[in-house]
């Protein structure tokens, strides 16, 4: 048996900043026995609560099912080791595959080194049986294969996810600068926002906190869009349980009212952006949409503003942050009473600019970007 099916435990990958809502999101879906760990949660499951997390969970990036767990002094031992897993219960010869590896303070010192090793011993362990090897697909493969080595030993997992839990599928439309998925879904979480006031977002750019919050509210799944999730290449994968939890989950989707969420941006092309994003999703159609600088909207009284101002990235670059940040606290004492004003900053020293007494700063990285988000409470 392999590790995940001896001990029913999982490991969730996690930014370090998102931990404590992390637990909380793992414990409401099922998850029990949570203990942390670096870069992530370790959490047991039965496999219809593994569907859940994987399809519902708005603050992972990959679930993985731990293989394997061994001593590697050596690439011939990694090489050795990985031989002797029975792939046949994850792959064929027509599947295709991808390894993401990490390594730290071991004798193995380069992760695309490990990674190549583990690759070569998978596909010389099909060549050796059946003459044929599954291909590489780094892009969309069938399975991807998660390697990390610290401290000499070694951790073989597969991702139940099938890719990166951030790229939800309706980001169709972009422009510079988004911010991530999981992201923009913590900071709506920790905004507390539950639909008792109206949201707006003020600079949605490509719309990512603005689609993040109507997944929130109207409880679509994270993984609505997605075509398949890598726990289908487990054998123990039951197609009846999955469409039962699939069917169960998607019948609490529910409408978004109108007015409840909007946003604006003084970018036309970032507003079709949004518009063509959010109309990805259930009642996305909903969502008010304008193009505007902020300085034009009268007022936003009373309501849950969130959002992530551009801070030089999708400014000119001669334009002077200290006095837009300003102008920004100005906007929002003058003419958003009534309004918490969540404000994500990722470069924090811009904070001291806005002329405003914060509420809360909780550190939240993005990226490189050590940022800050931080509440404004307007009286």
């Amino acid at each position: 048996m392999f590790e995940y099916q001896k001990t029913g435990r999982f490991f969730g990958m996690i930014a370090e900043d998102l931990k404590s809502i992390g637990e909380e999101e793992l414990r409401r879906l099922g998850a029990y026995e949570l203990k942390a760990a670096y870069r992530g949660i370790y959490f047991r499951c039965d496999i219809e609560t593994l569907y859940r997390i994987n399809y519902q969970s708005r603050f992972f990036s990959r679930i993985m099912a731990p293989i394997i767990t061994f001593d590697c002094h050596s690439d011939r031992y990694l090489y050795s080791t990985a031989q002797s897993i029975d792939w046949l219960q994850f792959l064929t010869p027509d599947s295709t595959f991808a390894i993401f590896a990490s390594v730290h303070d071991s004798k193995i010192t380069h992760s695309q080194y490990a990674a190549l090793k583990l690759k070569d011993a998978i596909a010389d362990w099909f060549m050796d049986r059946y003459g044929r090897r599954p291909n590489v697909n780094t892009i969309t493969p069938d399975l991807w294969i998660g390697l990390r080595i610290f401290g000499n030993r070694a951790y073989i997992r597969l991702d139940t996810s099938g890719g990166s839990m951030h790229r939800r599928g309706y980001r169709k439309y972009s422009v510079e600068a988004p911010m991530q998925e999981t992201l923009a879904a913590g900071i709506i979480e920790l905004s507390g926002w539950d639909g008792s006031t109206p949201l707006y977002d003020p600079f949605c750019g490509s719309g990512t906190i603005l689609c993040e919050a109507l997944m929130k509210y109207c409880r679509i799944p994270s993984g609505y869009l997605r075509k398949r999730f890598g726990f289908e290449n487990l054998p123990e994968f039951d197609r009846n349980i999955w469409k039962m939890v699939k069917k169960s989950i998607n019948s609490e989707i529910r409408e978004l009212p109108e007015g409840l969420i909007g946003g604006s941006d003084i970018s036309g092309e970032a507003i079709s952006a949004t518009s063509g994003n959010c109309s990805m999703l259930p009642s996305g159609n909903r969502i008010d949409l304008k193009t505007t600088p902020y300085q034009n909207i009268a007022e936003l009284k009373n309501m849950t503003l969130v959002t992530n101002p551009p801070y030089g990235l999708r400014l000119q670059k001669n334009e002077n942050m200290g006095i837009f940040v300003k102008e920004i606290g100005d906007f929002l004492k003058q003419r958003c009473s009534g309004t918490k004003a969540w404000v994500y900053f990722g470069k924090r020293k811009l904070i001291k600019k806005v002329g405003l007494k914060t509420s809360i700063k909780i550190p939240l990285h993005n990226a490189k970007l050590d940022g800050r988000l931080v509440l404004y409470e307007m009286y």
